[in-house]
């Protein structure tokens, strides 16, 4: 399991991917799950969400898959399965 909060203010940021759980499909090199990584979460209607895990020593930003709730759940900690973080920064990646 895993520790991450969601960033806030991300909404008008794009990648060359088209979306941003496409953008994490390319570069995670796992399949979408079929259901929110949010522990007990059920839900199945996911988007790339950007997240920093709950680290201090790490404070980069990160696209994994979210159900739409979660991905509003702003500042709030949430426990996810074993999923690989992808980089939000293009420049690394799709830019």
């Amino acid at each position: 399991m895993q520790e991450i909060h969601n960033v806030n203010g991300t909404s008008g940021k794009t990648c060359k991917c088209g979306s941003w759980l496409d953008h994490w499909k390319n570069y995670s090199g796992e399949s979408a799950p079929i259901y929110c990584p949010v522990a007990e979460c059920v839900e199945e209607e996911l988007v790339g969400a950007h997240v920093q895990k709950n680290s201090l020593a790490d404070e980069s930003w990160y696209i994994v898959p979210l159900c739409r709730t979660h991905n509003a759940a702003k500042g709030k900690s949430l426990t996810i399965a074993e999923y690989k973080l992808v980089t939000a920064n293009v420049s690394l990646t799709c830019g």
